[in-house]
């Protein structure tokens, strides 16, 4: 009666072409494929990273681990080649405006041929000053400035010397200081005589000493005049030796970088600065020592030498830059701050650049779900890319942290493609709650989570396994090894027709297996290496489910697997802890009595359902009174548990089970114990496909085979589930065997059928189900409870 809805072995599992496999593995054209399927998403990529309008930067979208940056990068690399090296970036010491250092766009190449003819100027000064002041010429024209200024004082002090000794004074010039003395008798008097003189005789002297000391102040009135026009003459000198020194140097870079305005700008408005400094700090007549010489060029490098942001070689193509960590000044660059006695200080050459600036030119590649997250980022990355312009600003000077110095560097034409990998939640978000994100971010790159399985996505497969498996320092892979890794994504896609995008889980697992192909000394990749590592993590992740398996062999938690009972079905469930994902079986238990509550969730009334579990049990109202309730009021009260469930419990899966139990307690009809049965329905009695039903037909095969396999054991799912199964060898051989059944189901009479061993009955012309089928019954019953019901209303 039901033997239509069971399963052969060879329809529990795919069977990928042997033959394209082999092929693939014994051609090394495979070895050149890069990435598997995701034709969508190829396209995508070409057109946005083609495309140099405004606006088209990109968002990668899907899971990851999907091969999203492998494939991007892949596209990049080959457009890199193809595009000129971006111009350099360097910022150089402003003048004018040392707070406002200035930018110059440089040709590859050219940024680090510049610091290193301004380092080798800065060595020709270190040599050139200050040896050029001790120069035979340099000297003779210093002495004769002072000699002039001596000259002009000298002759001041004779006439006054004169004038003196025609009054019988002497004139002592001591230390720099000028004295005067009465002569008597030809010779100066001392102290001690002076003091012997009569009154008449000091007052005297007294006034004929005023009257030399004002001449002497008329004499020297000039001498701060004499003095400046000196130091001016030597300052002259200084600057004009500083550059007479310096235009040989600077004449030869000049000529040297002729063809750049930006360079030759630069070293013109670097011309007087230096010869400012250089007779500041060069021009000392003392001999300096090692420290004071370093100390020296360390200020002419904080001057002078350019800072280099980003660099290129001439063949380097464009620029493709990947940053994990996308905070502010990661992206942006930052300003670095040193401490000063005691204050905060800055300067051109404490700029940093960020991945943008290296990006400029090329390509950035940002994982958008930890970029949203960094605060201040994705504000500061939409004005960069709207105006085209990278400014460094610093954003936590806008929450209070004001440094003493800052820096307003020129802003950087920005000119890149921006990539950004991230969720598909975070797409949609953005483009509900921002509006530029639409404007800036135009083309979008959608990543499948299944690969279609055919000859080309087989062959590349192969050839990305094989690549792998060469850069293990394996010699190479057996067939069906190979062939067990394609079954292993079929089985991490849920599908006999689709691959897993997920290509790093096979990655992992050939990883794992690569271990235990060293620990026995081959060099050949082969199955049982495979095997051994698929059995090996299922030991290292499989603690709570051998935990649960053990609990239901010793009877903690009820699950019968032979015999029948009514109102009691074995539901299935998956459960995933960290990485480890299973199935177990979960008793679904009903009671139906006569009332007018309707059907009441206990999970949902202590809060332990959660929505989709809740609305598939409030389907089954809908499908009573669609079946059995067309002209009578469906009244009754049942109450619906999933046993020892102590968790909270999401999704439909166990709608189907639930049904069966609801309608078994309301027909009193037992069902069979050696089935368990997953499925959704829809409140026309459909049965619906569920996820994981590989996990749960396992799962319940598990127990079984603990138990002893009867033969008549299973498991049921739904019809259209039947193209997700790819189970395990043990399954298949026991289907083989006929020691275990997959049924499918497609409506729910069919679960009826192969629970209750009885025909579930199809509606007549007359609106009445054959007498003795599981319908009639289920009338039947909700009849009686409805006459009890509203007859007791009557009364």
């Amino acid at each position: 009666m039901t033997q239509h809805l069971s399963l052969n072995a060879k329809q529990l599992t795919a069977v990928p072409s042997r033959r394209f496999i082999n092929q693939a593995l014994q051609d090394d054209k495979a070895l050149q494929a890069t990435f598997i399927g995701q034709e969508r998403a190829r396209e995508a990529l070409s057109f946005g990273l083609g495309i140099k309008a405004q606006g088209y930067n990109l968002y990668v979208m899907g899971e990851h681990a999907t091969g999203r940056y492998t494939l991007v990068h892949e596209y990049i690399a080959k457009l890199v080649d193809k595009i000129a090296t971006p111009e350099e970036w360097c910022y150089v010491n402003n003048f004018e405006e040392e707070r406002a250092p200035v930018i110059l766009r440089l040709k590859p190449g050219e940024s680090k041929s510049l610091h290193n003819d301004i380092e080798s100027l800065i060595d020709e000064l270190m040599d050139t000053f200050p040896a050029a002041y001790d120069n035979p010429g340099y000297q003779r024209k210093k002495a004769a400035i002072n000699r002039e200024f001596e000259q002009r004082y000298d002759k001041a002090i004779d006439e006054v010397e004169q004038f003196a000794q025609s009054k019988n004074v002497a004139l002592y010039e001591t230390d720099g200081s000028i004295s005067f003395s009465p002569i008597v008798n030809g010779k100066p008097l001392t102290d001690e005589d002076f003091a012997k003189l009569d009154d008449q005789q000091r007052q005297q002297h007294y006034q004929l000493i005023d009257t030399l000391e004002d001449r002497l102040s008329e004499a020297l009135i000039e001498l701060p005049k004499w003095k400046r026009h000196s130091s001016e003459q030597l300052r002259k000198l200084k600057r004009d030796t500083a550059e007479q020194g310096i235009k040989p140097l600077l004449k030869n870079l000049e000529h040297k970088h002729a063809n750049d305005l930006a360079i030759l700008k630069f070293l013109r408005q670097m011309k007087p600065h230096l010869i400012d400094t250089i007779v500041e700090i060069l021009a000392g007549d003392q001999k300096d020592d090692k420290q004071d010489e370093y100390d020296k060029r360390e200020v002419l490098e904080e001057q002078y030498l350019p800072n280099i942001l980003v660099s290129h070689a001439l063949d380097d193509g464009a620029p493709v830059v990947y940053e994990p960590n996308p905070t502010h000044q990661n992206l942006f660059g930052k300003i670095e701050y040193t401490n000063v006695q005691g204050s905060m200080y800055t300067s051109y050459r404490m700029i940093r650049s960020g991945a943008l600036h290296k990006a400029n030119g090329g390509y950035l590649l940002l994982d958008a779900d930890k970029m949203i997250d960094q605060p201040y980022v994705w504000d500061s990355l939409k004005l960069a890319l709207k105006f085209g312009e990278l400014k460094m600003e610093l954003p936590q000077l806008d929450v209070g942290m004001v440094n003493s110095m800052t820096l307003n560097p020129q802003q950087v034409p920005l000119n890149v493609k921006v990539v950004l990998l991230g969720s598909r939640d975070l797409y949609y978000l953005l483009q509900d709650y921002d509006e530029e994100f639409d404007e800036l971010f135009r083309v979008l790159v959608d990543f499948d989570h299944e690969i279609p399985l055919n000859k080309k996505s087989l062959y590349d497969f192969v050839g990305r396994v094989r690549h792998h498996i060469i850069s293990l320092g394996l010699n190479g892979i057996s067939n069906k090894a190979m062939y067990r890794l394609v079954e292993y994504s079929l089985r991490l896609a849920e599908h006999q027709q689709n691959l897993s995008a997920r290509f790093s889980d096979i990655i992992e697992l050939m990883n794992e297996a690569h271990f235990f192909c060293v620990k026995e000394l081959a060099d050949t990749l082969d199955v049982g290496h495979i095997e051994t590592a698929l059995q090996a993590k299922t030991i290292r992740t499989g603690r709570v489910s051998q935990a649960l398996l053990e609990d239901i062999k010793q009877g903690q938690i009820l699950i019968a697997t032979d015999g029948t009972s009514v109102g009691q079905v074995n539901g299935l469930t998956v459960l995933e802890v960290g990485d480890s994902v299973f199935g177990t079986p979960a008793r679904i238990t009903s009671t139906v009595y006569a009332g007018a509550n309707g059907v009441v969730d206990i999970e949902r009334e202590v809060e332990l359902g959660q929505p989709i579990h809740s609305k598939g049990v409030m389907l089954l109202t809908g499908y009573l009174g669609h079946k059995y309730a067309q002209y009578f009021p469906l009244t009754l009260s049942a109450n619906i548990a999933l046993e020892q469930s102590y968790g909270h419990i999401d999704g439909d899966s166990a709608s189907l089970g639930e049904l069966v139990a609801l309608i078994s307690a309301l027909t009193d009809i037992p069902v069979r114990q050696d089935l368990a049965i997953t499925g959704s329905i829809n409140q026309y009695g459909e049965v619906q496909s569920v996820g994981g039903v590989n996990e749960k037909i396992e799962g319940f095969f598990t127990l079984c085979q603990h138990r002893g396999l009867s033969g008549s054991q299973g498991v049921i799912i739904p019809h259209s589930n039947q193209i997700n199964l790819m189970l395990s060898s043990q399954v298949i051989h026991a289907v083989q065997q006929q020691q275990f059944h997959i049924y499918t189901a497609a409506t729910v009479d069919d679960a009826l059928a192969l629970l209750t061993e009885k025909e579930a009955g199809k509606l007549s012309s007359r609106g009445r189900y054959p007498k003795g089928s599981v319908n009639y019954a289920a009338v039947n019953r909700l009849y009686n409870i409805a006459n009890i019901v509203n007859g007791a209303d009557d009364d």
